[in-house]
């Protein structure tokens, strides 16, 4: 199954949401029909005009934003007031002004753990959940991606390289990047940060230099949030186990960002869930074999919370 064509949005807005954010929302699709929420990755990640291509905008009304300091919401990179209990705030203000009663969440890597932490604490407010990637932001998938006994030992060199540029500091590398980060410098240690997890996502790496808006977002939000636990309140598979929302899980097992035992282990707790395990498939949504698999779980989700 192909993506759907890339169509324009309806509307663009900036949101206040308080504490001096301002989200950047969209909507595009039919304003009749199925109200689904696209939340990114990183934290930090940021919308993108593809993520509107994997819904048919005859059949559905889709809402893209970008989170707290990400993309373009305001202030950028702002990590103040910012947790996942804000997030989860920002998408009830977002719900509301958009007068939508229950939608549909589809959500990659990060975006996996916000659309759970959502629908722990707004049940009655989600129709299904298409999930992609599955981070389920434990200490030992935190370990995997930031510490040498992880996926360092798959890619030693890269590691190596996002480690120099710290080396000089203490703590763990996420420490080590929090306070790096803080400096005039910044821009520079956020390409490395992000580097590191595209050769981990099967992208190519940037050269060394200035990084953009988009990688400083990223870096910032993730040392941010990652330090503190992910902001959750309860183990997310603890929270949501036995939760009956329909779900559609799809997984790559090349994903070397998010391994395929938390696709699994998701699975295994939430009893109305289909996993979808994608034979070479990598962790990016843009990957060939990862995006059909989307644009067929949500035609398959679609099926299930309309019949």
């Amino acid at each position: 199954m192909s993506l759907f064509p890339f169509l324009d949005c309806r509307q663009q807005l900036y949101l206040p949401v308080g504490d001096g954010h301002q989200l950047y929302v969209e909507e595009s699709g039919n304003p009749d029909g199925i109200p689904v929420v696209v939340l990114h990755g990183g934290p930090g990640g940021g919308s993108s005009p593809m993520q509107r291509r994997f819904f048919d905008p005859e059949q559905f009304r889709i809402i893209l934003l970008d989170q707290r300091g990400a993309g373009q919401s305001r202030p950028l990179a702002c990590t103040e007031h910012n947790t996942t209990a804000d997030l989860i705030s920002d998408l009830e203000k977002v719900r509301q002004h958009f007068d939508i009663d229950r939608w549909m969440l589809f959500g990659g890597s990060w975006g996996v753990t916000l659309a759970l932490a959502y629908a722990v604490a707004c049940p009655q407010r989600v129709t299904g959940m298409v999930l992609r990637g599955v981070f389920l932001c434990r200490q030992q998938d935190m370990d995997w991606l930031y510490t040498a006994s992880g996926a360092a030992r798959l890619f030693p060199r890269e590691w190596q390289a996002v480690n120099a540029p710290v080396a000089s500091l203490q703590g763990s590398l996420l420490q080590r990047y929090s306070t790096a980060l803080g400096g005039d410098d910044a821009r520079e240690y956020a390409r490395h940060w992000c580097n590191w997890e595209a050769v981990l996502a099967g992208m190519m790496p940037s050269p060394a230099g200035r990084g953009s808006d988009d990688e400083l977002c990223m870096a910032m939000q993730e040392v941010h949030y990652f330090l503190a636990g992910g902001f959750l309140d309860q183990p997310l598979l603890e929270a949501c186990a036995g939760s009956v929302i329909p779900v559609e899980i799809v997984h790559g097992d090349r994903d070397f960002v998010c391994p395929m035992d938390q696709a699994e282990s998701l699975h295994q707790v939430l009893p109305n869930s289909v996993l979808t395990r994608v034979a070479g498939g990598a962790h990016s949504a843009s990957h060939p074999a990862i995006a059909q698999a989307l644009v067929a779980a949500v035609q398959r989700l679609t099926k299930r919370i309309t019949a």
